[in-house]
């Protein structure tokens, strides 16, 4: 028997609670969704009023507004129509407001609110009510059996409309103090910080509770949360949808530090719309909340406060909110939901990188329609799609113009930890020679005998002799740390190089069984001809992991040989020979000059470690900046039997000249790379010290230019 129609879907009666209760993320959200509702209606204002229920049995929630309104035609086929898109046809509200709502869900979000609700809208002198017992929802098999009347009458009223929400005992039980300051940080957060934002077109948010206890009671207009005229450091600016853009970097620590405009180009478009940025960060330290409350930080309402108040309004504001025509995506920028993994990024980096407990601001984005950035229906954020990796993205990079700078000061002013240079650390640890000084002439001011004294220095000696030896352990086992260092640091390209000669193996292992079971059974030389063919490959395929990983030895060295007379030509291009794949297909033409049979005196982990380091860092910013004709150059200039200096250059986009004035790139932890750690060319200059040599970098028209040479000898 075979049958055939069309039919129609039918929605169950909780489907409209799905909507509405179940995929609305939380009380707040559904709070936040009626005040953008009062927003739409062009209403100035909206009041939300909590009040607890004399027998603590219940509560009762009444959201009103002065807004235009709804007609009873408008109620019957817009309001009580689920997913509507009448909102999404208007865009903007009668008077002139960009519509929030959009998705036609946010009125179903009292259910997560109560049990029931009642509507009243007055609009053009008629007065329409209906009530809604969302239970009968959930009981009902079908949407359409669930019968709501309707009532409309003549009225004088002001327009506007007023929501009367009733929630029983289970509804207040999850309202307490800590839950009505969430609801207040939410609508303090729900609007733009910005005061220019809606000055033209203000709307004030209201919140008032009563009898839930003495120290829940509240009534006070909600303003916009501050973004504070204080700060340490800010970056503000706008991002075109082109991906240019201009900046501005200023410095609140220092009086009267001149601002910094910074041009800003990704080199192709957002991908996300324009973006405009306004990003304060505060320093943490005991020292820096102080300067802070010096410099006259207050709280919102502009009293001077404290050292542990200042805390803890950095800690309720933090966050990067992001804003749509004047209205927060939540919960991007709560305190708590690091969208930009800044955390993440400050354990990987703490002397460059922020964390997000340290950051006040926001970013604003187009509509969905200019950006391609879709709010979740949830209201729970943002789609992931690719508009929003992309926002992150550029958001991380913006900060990252705020980070190295940030990086600079706190350097040059001593406040950031000092670098460790391992080298000098030791030489004035273990160097007694300014306290035998002073115990030579103390011993004579003291008319101590010669011998006495010499025999005092002479212990002297021995434990600096006794210092010295564990000094050079210490530097030959941190040397080793830091080879395996690097070696960790370019793993993608040993991976990179290793892949296709494993790629032979793993494709022609099953070909040779073939074949030698071939030749087993018919004794064709032709089946012998193709095992020794495959046979080949494999030697030489093998021969290339061989080459490969004697390259790599001297970083993966356990310990470390004395130092010994080493071929500095041969030693640079083993370290270029570790690249010789990514060299070829990034199209890197490289050439290194010099006597083939020079020696110096060194060891061939630390020169490896030096120039790996810096082809690692060529090929990184030659790719990342498409550069079109890439090189590099390696110079090794002498005269006679010693070395004058090693030049490294490379055709990629080169250093910032102020970076290089202050020698940053050698600091630990400095990195202008999205996720580096700053440790490369920090090991760089400690494996150069090692062997008597200076890493140095200079100002170059195109490229980077580095030199390694002898260290020069102070004259005292």
């Amino acid at each position: 028997m075979s049958s055939g129609g069309t039919f129609k879907l039918k929605p169950a009666g909780r489907h409209i609670l799905t909507i509405g209760r179940d995929l609305i993320q939380d009380s707040y959200a559904a709070v936040v969704e009626l005040v953008k509702n009062a927003y739409d209606a062009d209403s100035s204002d909206v009041t939300i009023e909590f009040a607890a229920n004399s027998d603590r049995d219940g509560y009762t929630i009444v959201v009103s507004d002065h807004g235009h309104g709804m007609s009873r035609d408008t109620v019957i086929n817009s309001w009580l129509v689920p997913s509507t898109d009448d909102k999404l046809k208007r865009r903007e509200s009668p008077g002139g407001r960009i519509m929030q709502g959009s998705k036609g869900v946010g009125r179903f979000a009292t259910a997560v609110l109560g049990n029931t609700l009642m509507l009243e809208t007055i609009s053009e002198s008629e007065k329409t009510t209906l009530s809604v017992m969302w239970d009968d929802f959930e009981k009902a098999q079908l949407l359409d059996d669930v019968a709501i009347s309707i009532e409309t009458a003549e009225t004088s009223e002001r327009s506007g409309t007023q929501l009367t929400i009733k929630g029983d005992e289970r509804f207040l039980t999850s309202w307490d103090k800590d839950q009505f300051d969430k609801l207040r940080y939410e609508l303090k957060k729900l609007t733009s910080p910005v005061e220019s934002e809606l000055s033209h077109d203000r709307f004030c948010v209201k919140l008032r509770v009563e009898g839930f206890s003495d120290e829940i009671d509240l009534e006070e207009s909600v303003e916009p949360f501050p973004i504070f005229n204080l700060f340490d450091y800010r970056i503000a600016g706008t991002v075109s949808d082109g991906g240019k853009g201009s900046l501005t970097y200023s410095l609140q620590k220092v009086r009267h530090a001149a601002d910094e405009d910074i041009l800003f180009n990704l080199g192709n478009p957002t991908g996300c719309g324009e973006l405009i940025f306004d990003i304060r960060v505060y320093d943490r330290e005991s020292q820096a909340i102080d300067s802070l409350i010096q410099r006259g930080f207050k709280d919102e309402s502009g009293d001077s406060i404290g050292k542990n108040e200042a805390k803890r309004l950095l800690n309720f504001y933090n966050g990067i909110g992001v804003y749509r025509n004047g209205f927060r995506v939540r919960p991007l920028g709560d305190a708590e939901y690091d969208w930009l993994r800044l955390n993440f990024r400050r354990v990987q980096n703490p002397s460059l990188r922020i964390g997000s407990n340290q950051v006040i601001g926001y970013v604003k984005i187009q509509s969905e329609k200019q950006s391609g950035l879709i709010e979740k229906s949830a209201r729970d954020g943002l789609k992931e799609n690719n508009a929003f990796d992309r926002l992150k993205e550029i958001t991380t990079k913006v900060i990252a113009e705020l980070e190295t700078r940030r990086f600079d000061y706190r350097r040059t002013a001593g406040l950031s930890r000092p670098a460790v240079k391992i080298e000098r650390k030791l030489e004035r640890l273990f160097s007694y020679d300014d306290m035998k000084r002073e115990v030579r002439t103390q011993l004579n001011e003291s008319l101590i005998a010669p011998k006495s004294a010499d025999k005092i220095l002479d212990i002297i000696n021995r434990d600096e002799e006794e210092k010295n030896e564990a000094a050079e352990e210490i530097r030959q086992a941190v040397a080793v740390y830091q080879g395996q260092a690097t070696l960790g640091k370019i793993i993608n390209v040993v991976l990179h190089e290793g892949r296709r000669p494993l790629s032979y193996f793993r494709n022609q292992i099953p070909n040779l069984r073939y074949w030698h079971g071939k030749f087993q059974k018919t004794e064709d030389p032709s089946s012998l001809e193709k095992i020794m063919r495959i046979a080949d490959g494999i030697g030489q395929n093998a021969e290339f992991l061989v080459r490969l990983f004697r390259r790599l030895d001297p970083l993966a060295a356990g310990r470390r040989p004395a130092r010994k007379p080493l071929n500095l030509k041969g030693a640079i291009e083993g370290a270029l020979a570790v690249f010789e794949e990514s060299l070829k297909s990034q199209d890197v033409c490289v050439e290194v000059r010099g006597p083939d049979n020079f020696t110096f005196p060194s060891w061939s982990q630390d020169i490896y470690a030096i120039f790996t380091n810096l082809i690692d860092n060529s090929l990184y910013w030659m790719n990342k900046k498409k550069v079109c004709n890439r090189s590099i150059t390696i110079e090794l200039r002498t005269t006679d039997a010693s070395l004058e200096y090693i030049d490294y250059r490379d055709t990629g986009p080169g250093i910032e000249p102020s970076t290089i004035i202050e020698e940053l790139v050698f600091e630990p932890g400095y990195s202008t790379k999205p996720d580096g750690t700053g440790l490369g060319l920090a090991i760089a200059g400690e494996a150069a010290e090692r062997n008597g040599l200076e890493l140095k970098v200079y100002e170059s028209e195109r490229g980077a230019f580095f030199r390694l040479q002898p260290k020069m000898e102070i004259e005292e």
